[in-house]
């Protein structure tokens, strides 16, 4: 018996999929599912997201802390 062998479908970015251009710093809440109960960001291959959108997540991240919308740690 031959096994079937499906084509796993790549998994895109919830950014991309939701075509968003700009993350919000002041979206507390998309932002706290990117990061850790320490308030760490999650990395790129946990978090599901792909270059850009990292990078405007970590951008966005910083913004909030900065005005303290979110906390430097945990």
């Amino acid at each position: 018996m031959a096994k079937r062998r499906f084509k796993k479908r790549k998994k895109k970015c919830r950014f991309c999929r939701m075509k968003v251009e700009e993350i919000d710093y002041k979206d507390v809440a998309t932002l706290q599912k990117l990061c850790t109960g320490q308030g760490k960001l999650f990395s790129r291959k946990r978090s599901g997201n792909c270059a850009i959108h990292q990078r405007m997540a970590k951008r966005a991240v910083k913004r909030a802390r900065y005005i303290a919308l979110m906390p430097y740690s945990g």
